[in-house]
């Protein structure tokens, strides 16, 4: 559950699950910094689970339509993207959090 807040109000928000062929229809943005639960550790972790033992991860993005969550695996981890299948890149700025 995502908080959102304006002014002295409270808002929560639900990731939207999409299909991870839809990544590529939305606009990143900068995940709200309160709402990330992304380290170094979580990244790795799903790169070697999609890599080693094909295991799909939830990863949660901030887009210009809220915040959606795909289930995928994870291919590869950069300094500034994380790439999930056929090259799409996910930029790490926009990550709010990563579960498997």
């Amino acid at each position: 559950m995502l908080h959102l807040v304006i002014g002295k109000n409270i808002i929560m928000m639900k990731a939207e699950l999409i299909e991870k062929e839809e990544v590529k229809n939305y606009k990143f943005l900068e995940a709200p910094l309160e709402e990330v639960h992304v380290i170094q550790e979580k990244l790795r972790g799903a790169e070697r689970l999609g890599n080693e033992f094909k295991a799909k991860s939830f990863i949660t993005f901030q887009t210009d339509q809220g915040p959606k969550k795909i289930e995928t695996t994870v291919w590869s981890v950069t300094e500034k993207y994380l790439q999930i299948k056929n090259g799409v890149l996910i930029p790490l700025y926009s990550l709010i959090d990563i579960k498997y």
